[in-house]
């Protein structure tokens, strides 16, 4: 498109006027100055829109050609205004989180239902995967915002801490009692026991594996399990000692379901916060974020 857009807006509203006159007044031009439009598209185009009498103007075979797309042109853009108009007033807009399975559970789900409740118009999609794919997908501006531990952060992305988490090893006394009854009261938990983990494309894992090789723990036997709800279950069942986050069984642990093993140097503590690329970002997102603060 050659023409500048200007024309265009002048030239259509002039054939919806019918007037050069009662243009100029919607526009806020002069006359002349709408003439001097009309004659620069007429030019450019090499035709003839308008035929012109004392009672105003009338397009021509070829001016209602290019009035008929002018129309549905203007009019699409004044429809793209009203849906933005109509995103900001009501807030609507799309977020994309990417969470674990374990702390969506535990601590995204208070955060999502205060902020539905404040903006029930924003549509929000949850990819449930390990933290690892989060990173990924943050990385690649395939997800807005993702809820992940402190440590697991990558260059290039801001964080907003929302609490620590205490990662311990945790079972029940009957099977403490059976252990060391069964081996001795002075063995060795990690080499007696049966050590329940989360399998090694968690994060944690990654985790609580650099504290074992930093303390020198070697476990001779080890259950995997995908899922730290599983932990958490199998733990109270007595099946044996599990790692499990010490925040998500802390009623376990005072009611006296489940006992935390002393260990000679704690497990070190995560932050646990979300995480989203800075720079230019959607409405949405700004919104959740605003929320957060």
């Amino acid at each position: 498109m050659e023409q500048n857009l200007s024309q265009y807006k002048i030239f259509y509203e002039v054939a919806k006027a019918g007037n050069i006159s009662k243009a100029a007044k919607e526009l806020y031009i002069s006359q002349p100055a709408i003439s001097k439009a009309i004659s620069k598209l007429e030019d450019s185009l090499n035709v003839i829109l308008f035929t012109r009498s004392s009672r105003g103007v009338h397009l021509t075979p070829e001016g209602e050609l290019l009035f008929g797309h002018a129309q549905a042109a203007f009019q699409a853009l004044e429809a793209g205004e009203q849906e933005l108009k109509r995103i900001r007033e009501f807030h609507i807009g799309h977020l994309r989180i990417g969470v674990s399975n374990t702390l969506c559970k535990y601590i995204l789900l208070p955060y999502l239902k205060n902020f539905i409740e404040q903006y029930p118009h924003i549509k929000i999609t949850i990819e449930s995967q390990a933290t690892a794919k989060t990173i990924s997908m943050l990385e690649q501006h395939a997800l807005d915002v993702g809820l992940v531990a402190e440590p697991s952060i990558h260059s290039g992305l801001s964080f907003i801490p929302v609490m620590d988490i205490q990662d311990t090893f945790v079972s029940t006394r009957h099977y403490l009692n059976n252990l060391y009854l069964r081996e001795g009261k002075d063995a060795d938990l990690f080499h007696c026991g049966n050590i329940m983990l989360l399998d090694q494309n968690n994060m944690t894992r990654h985790h609580v594996d650099e504290y074992m090789k930093e303390h020198a723990i070697e476990p001779k036997q080890i259950l995997e399990v995908t899922t730290m709800d599983l932990l958490i279950e199998f733990a109270k069942i007595g099946l044996g000692v599990a790692c499990v986050i010490k925040e998500l069984v802390q009623k376990e642990l005072d009611s006296g379901r489940l006992f935390e093993v002393s260990l000679a140097c704690p497990i070190p503590k995560r932050t646990i916060g979300f995480a989203f690329q800075g720079g230019s970002q959607s409405n949405a997102l700004k919104t959740f974020l605003e929320f957060l603060y």
